[in-house]
């Protein structure tokens, strides 16, 4: 009788501590990110996407990057990048690629979305979390839009406006004194 009551308290306990936690980084809002961000960029470009699903490309491109993103706290962001696909520049980058920018938005649970526009046309979005009172914001990408791309494997082909297949997750914290 005495070990179900401590399991009980015990329970209870837990309940209480994490769900005042829980409650407390729920409340926010687009203000709640403000300031610049270090990013980090993984994942696979995996072929064109469309009606009829997937088709996938030959062989899926590793993509890498970091990028700066500096938000203003009422739903915009300035972001510059550097990527690389399967170990080389993206499209012969040789430096930061600037003048990037982008809408987002936080819920009030801390889930949102950032819409990313890049100078040659891509056009990203990406579904986030907010997490330990704005210090950190993890996504994954659910759409890619380029201008062009390579064909499929299956011989599918895409001249304009392609959206593709990605498995991409982004990694960001707060840059302190920003």
């Amino acid at each position: 009788m005495t070990s179900k009551r401590v399991t009980v308290l015990s329970a209870a306990l837990a309940c209480l501590c994490f769900g005042g936690e829980a409650y407390a980084e729920g409340e926010c809002s687009n203000a709640t990110l403000r300031g610049a961000y270090g990013f980090s960029v993984h994942g696979q470009l995996l072929g064109l996407l469309d009606t009829q699903g997937l088709h996938p490309y030959t062989t899926a491109s590793i993509i890498d990057g970091v990028a700066l993103q500096k938000f203003d706290g009422a739903g915009h962001f300035a972001r510059t990048d550097f990527l690389t696909v399967n170990g080389a520049p993206r499209a012969a980058q040789t430096a930061f690629n600037p003048n990037q920018t982008g809408t987002y938005t936080v819920n009030a649970d801390c889930t949102g979305s950032m819409h990313m526009v890049y100078n040659s046309g891509a056009v990203l979005d990406a579904q986030i979390v907010v997490a330990d009172e704005g210090k950190i914001v993890k996504g994954i990408l659910s759409a890619e839009t380029v201008p062009s791309s390579e064909p499929a494997a299956d011989g599918t082909q895409c001249s304009a406006n392609c959206v593709l297949g990605v498995q991409v997750s982004l990694d960001g914290r707060k840059v302190e004194g920003r």
